[in-house]
């Protein structure tokens, strides 16, 4: 039965004396949560069931051993409980602990609340939460770029021969009809690049002594290091690269390839390699026209 002045359900309100029967009230909670019963069983007893007020008229009791049912969270949610007694905010406690709020809420919402923190502290806080959310979205990334490696394995001598047509002709030199050239050379500033590209020329089987390696890069830079760096990619010595080209620097340009990575761009030519062009440009067209044909077939248009 309700007591006398209180509609059930509606907490403390609805009595000429609201204080005296929040402390009547407190005093058998806590008698109640001593006797060993749950938070449910205390609010249908007492008939509160606005949590606030049952979370302050049990406020600073701990629940009944036999409430805490073990679980893997259960560490968690001692960490979580020391952490709140030393002042601590969800989320900071999140941040730490890496758990949901909603978890948080339930393990330590019977504690006292910390003083409200200063916009120094939030600003803080919310820092480290997105730096947080960085380095986990940048483990996700790297996962998932690792499992896509892992999708390729070997390649064929074939599916090397294909790839190495279609990089050519996005990244080497073409003859255009402005300027009608038959050469073949590469440039580019991805050292795996330049390697991939030289193991299609050792598929083609281009003979080493063909090839001609020039470095590009601008004056400002450490050429001296760019030579040795690009020597070690391909495997000759400094000595045998052909002269380094220099772009002159502009101090007006605001440039973003500069510090230690920047190497410039390495040239690969082949010499004699007129009938080598001619046949790449027909191995384009080639894959191009397998393409539409499989597309055709796939996906009529």
């Amino acid at each position: 039965m309700s007591e006398p002045g209180r509609r059930d359900g509606d907490g403390t309100s609805g009595s000429r004396d609201g204080s005296a029967i929040f402390e009547q009230l407190r005093e058998r909670a806590i008698a109640l949560r001593r006797e060993g019963l749950s938070r449910r069983q205390i609010r249908d007893r007492l008939k509160v069931h606005n949590n606030d007020i049952l979370n302050r008229l049990l406020e600073g009791e701990p629940p009944p051993e036999w409430t805490k049912r073990p679980n893997a969270k259960d560490g968690l949610r001692a960490r979580a409980r020391e952490m709140r007694l030393r002042g601590m905010t969800y989320d900071q406690i999140q941040l730490e602990l890496g758990c949901s709020k909603s978890s948080i809420s339930l393990w330590v919402r019977d504690l006292p609340k910390p003083p409200p923190r200063t916009r120094e502290e939030a600003s803080a806080i919310a820092k480290q939460g997105w730096e947080a959310t960085l380095r986990r979205r940048e483990i996700e990334r790297q996962q998932t770029k690792l499992a896509a490696a892992r999708e390729i394995g070997e390649l064929t001598d074939r599916e090397l021969f294909l790839v190495g047509v279609g990089l050519y002709w996005s990244e080497g030199a073409k003859s255009k009809p402005y300027r009608p050239q038959e050469r073949v050379t590469f440039i580019n500033s991805d050292a795996d690049m330049i390697r991939l590209y030289l193991a299609w020329l050792g598929l083609l089987r281009v003979e080493p002594e063909r090839l001609q390696y020039r470095v590009m890069i601008h004056e400002s830079a450490d050429t001296a290091e760019a030579e040795r760096y690009w020597a070690d990619v391909v495997g000759v010595q400094v000595t045998d690269l052909e002269r380094t080209s220099l772009k002159k620097h502009n101090p007006k340009t605001v440039r973003k390839n500069v510090g230690e990575e920047y190497h410039g761009c390495l040239t690969v030519c082949v010499r004699g390699a007129a009938d080598l062009y001619r046949r790449i440009e027909g191995w384009w067209y080639g894959i191009v026209v397998g393409a539409k044909s499989t597309t055709s077939t796939r996906c009529p248009i």
